[in-house]
């Protein structure tokens, strides 16, 4: 173990409980909304780092640092994966987490242990508290979580850090780094316009911010106006920019990604990318020769195959009833901008068609004259999104995609999350506030309406429960905050759960298809629950 971490264990860490670092993390939540300019100040980054004896560290590590719209986390993801497999250690730092804070920091493709992470917590926490001042405050919920991570990555010794952007590029925690081995840009598209700007060239300015002088970058195929900018941040500051092709699926030699979903090719052909030049410049040029045409080296086929991310593309059986297994499947997807929804409602359609055949489940499907027997099936959607979010511009292109492939949401579910923005939960924390505001979700509900009755206006239509609908139960009146037509409001995602697990109960013969998206908050949500 090394050194340093040996240092940051003070009496206090070895008897203070997780849930009293997440109160004190928690303390550091200033906004309780992301509609906030990330620029202010971010000069005191460099305070901080002082501060925490990181300067000197940060500048020898040798970092890939990765920006965009969609796709970041598994970017890195697949390159972290890759250059575990070339034999490094790996350190990588993604964002959200999901369930739990710890996820956020992984070494060698695992989450930090709790009793690492307490002691790094805590080591920079008090360091903090006892040098800033008026002038130098305490550092903001994401900023201290960057410089955790950057303290974890020193005292671990990794060989390699994989740093996900948190939002934008120029103003982010991250963009400390001066000097990162290699530099990518995944796709780019609407998200965050309140912050970042309302148009690609705004946006694709922003995230272009991690670009360094004269250090390598990446990108993917963008829109004219993004690619534009990236070309025009690259030349002023002579980064050598290139464009990565989706990776050929035949270089695999017949084997699929971790990763589910066609995108992740464009993921991938990145992270190959990022990984192959950090191999040559880091003095590894054998291992990140891509001369073959037939096929990548072991190591990279390895990576990409194996690697993992959850959220994303995600299936997940409902146990709820071991008798029978298969009734209530989760698809879970942290789309969350209107691009990422066409391509969750093309994965979802996809998937389902899979249903039998391609999933990876733990149990067996029932079977009749050695043939899997079929059951008919029914689509929910459960969605919620952030308020800052235009969900005109999200649902429609959802519904779009799924109707295009034959699939037609029966019900739509909007629930709010059960976790909150302004307190870090862990994974066994519970919801407190009895008090839900459900404006929002009535806004979500209201939109669905009309798109499904292809109206403009007015008031949704509540329903009585139809006889005829195979999902409905008799119980709806006692979970169901506002029941339409064509979907229902909860006060709770407990109650959304309940209910979609009582009708899988009261109809053996309807598989219930569940599509959870809109929001990587409600996704770690959902886990939680289903996972119990």
């Amino acid at each position: 173990m090394a050194q340093e971490e040996a240092e940051a264990k003070p009496s206090r860490v070895m008897s203070s409980s997780y849930e009293e670092a997440l109160d004190a993390l928690s303390s550091l939540i200033t906004k309780r909304t992301r509609c906030d300019k990330t620029g202010d100040r971010f000069d005191l980054l460099f305070d901080y780092t002082k501060i925490l004896d990181l300067d000197n560290a940060i500048s020898h590590m040798k970092i890939i640092h990765v920006a965009g719209t969609k796709g970041k986390g598994s970017t890195c993801v697949f390159t972290e994966s890759i250059l575990r497999n070339c034999g490094f250690r790996t350190g990588l730092f993604t964002s959200p987490h999901l369930i739990d804070i710890r996820e956020r920091f992984r070494l060698d493709g695992l989450d930090i242990c709790e009793e690492k992470f307490l002691a790094y917590f805590w080591w920079c926490y008090d360091r903090l508290k006892e040098n800033t001042t008026d002038d130098v405050p305490m550092p903001t919920y994401f900023r201290f979580l960057a410089l955790l991570a950057f303290k974890i990555f020193a005292a671990e010794q990794v060989d390699v850090a994989i740093l996900e952007v948190g939002l934008g590029g120029i103003f982010d925690a991250t963009n400390v780094v001066q000097k990162p081995v290699v530099c990518g840009i995944t796709s780019l598209g609407y998200d965050h316009m309140e912050i970042l700007g309302y148009t690609l060239g705004e946006i694709a300015g922003e995230k272009a911010g991690i670009f360094k002088y004269g250090i390598p970058a990446f990108t993917v195929p963008q829109p004219d106006e993004a690619m534009r900018k990236l070309e025009e941040r690259a030349s002023k500051l002579d980064v050598p920019l290139k464009v990565t092709a989706p990776l050929d699926s035949r270089l695999l030699n017949g084997k699929k990604l971790g990763l589910e979903g066609e995108h992740q090719y464009i993921n991938a052909g990145l992270a190959v990318a990022l990984s192959s030049t950090w191999l040559q410049r880091t003095g590894h040029a054998k291992l990140g020769e891509l001369q073959q045409t037939t096929s990548l080296p072991e190591q990279f086929i390895k990576g990409l195959t194996t690697a993992s991310l959850q959220g994303r593309a995600q299936i997940v059986p409902d146990q709820f009833d071991s008798q029978s297994p298969g009734n209530l499947m989760f698809y879970l997807d942290g789309a969350h901008s209107p691009e990422s929804m066409e391509i969750c409602g093309r994965w979802f359609s996809l998937a389902i068609k899979d249903d039998y055949h391609h999933q990876a489940t733990d149990f067996q499907l029932p079977m009749t004259n050695g043939q899997i027997s079929e059951k008919n099936s029914t689509q929910i959607l459960l969605f919620n999104c952030m308020s800052v979010r235009d969900p005109q511009l999200l649902l429609p292109r959802l519904m779009k995609h799924c109707a295009n492939n034959g699939v037609h949401f029966k019900k739509a579910l909007f629930v709010p999350n059960a976790s909150v923005y302004f307190k870090v939960g862990s994974a066994t924390s519970q919801p407190t506030d009895t008090q839900v505001d459900l404006s929002w979700q009535f806004t979500l509900q209201r939109v669905w309406e009309n798109i499904m009755q292809g109206n403009k206006g007015g008031e949704p239509k509540s329903t009585d429960s139809d006889p005829d609908e195979v999902i409905e139960t008799k119980s709806d009146s006692e979970m169901i905050t506002r029941n339409c037509e064509h979907s229902a409001v909860f006060s709770s995602l407990p109650l959304a759960i309940k209910w979609l697990r009582d009708s899988a109960r009261q109809n053996n013969s309807v598989r219930v298809q569940v599509l959870v998206t809109g929001s990587l908050h409600l996704i770690g949500d959902v886990l939680k629950l289903i996972k119990k």
